[in-house]
């Protein structure tokens, strides 16, 4: 059986090198253990929520080499465009950053406040005015009895408690109903609840 290309180090049996990649010693000098150690340190580059980029300097490109290729870009009016950086399930953040028709940043934020979802409005908000203010949503399910589609996001409520926001829309488009339940691993006797 070939030993392992990539093991982890407990700092014990390593004199404090706890953490680091570490290759069999047979392999010290194999190109995988290059390649493994670069991609580790190349996804710490990864910025998640923008930082470094600044807008009205930063471009499109700097845009997608600090965040990586966005989930979704959606066209706005004017020639402007969105880019969406979800982090549903388990981040509870959707990213936007807008960019000007030369593609040079304009604002980045992030999508999933309560702020926002104040901003949706039963009977007049459409589904296009829901992906453009909160962005694409984590899943989208169906309601057949009652004709409608659900889309689901998880978010926190500002005090960091997860929420689930449920937009649910009639077959025409438009928002019917706008749920945003508390996790229900937040209720007494819930399992993990103290």
């Amino acid at each position: 059986m070939a030993p392992p290309l990539l093991s982890w180090v407990h700092p014990a049996l390593d004199g404090g090198a706890a953490g680091r990649p570490h290759c069999p010693p047979r392999m010290k000098a194999a190109p995988v253990c290059v390649a493994v150690a670069a991609l580790v340190g190349a996804a710490g580059c990864a910025s998640y929520d923008g930082r470094g980029l600044v807008p009205g300097h930063s471009s499109a490109a700097e845009v997608e080499a600090r965040m990586g290729p966005p989930a979704e870009r959606l066209a706005l009016a004017g020639g402007e465009t969105v880019w969406f950086y979800p982090r549903n399930p388990y981040g509870l953040q959707t990213f936007a950053v807008r960019l000007s028709p030369e593609g040079v940043v304009r604002e980045i934020d992030q999508r999933l406040t309560i702020e926002n979802v104040r901003r949706l409005t039963a009977g007049r908000s459409t589904a296009k005015d829901v992906r453009e203010i909160l962005g694409p949503p984590w899943r989208v399910s169906r309601l057949p009895r009652q004709q409608r589609e659900v889309w689901h996001y998880r978010m926190d409520n500002g005090l960091q408690v997860e929420h689930d926001l449920f937009v649910q829309f009639s077959d025409d488009g438009v928002v019917r109903k706008v749920l945003l339940l508390r996790d229900p691993k937040y209720d007494q006797g819930a399992p993990g609840w103290n």
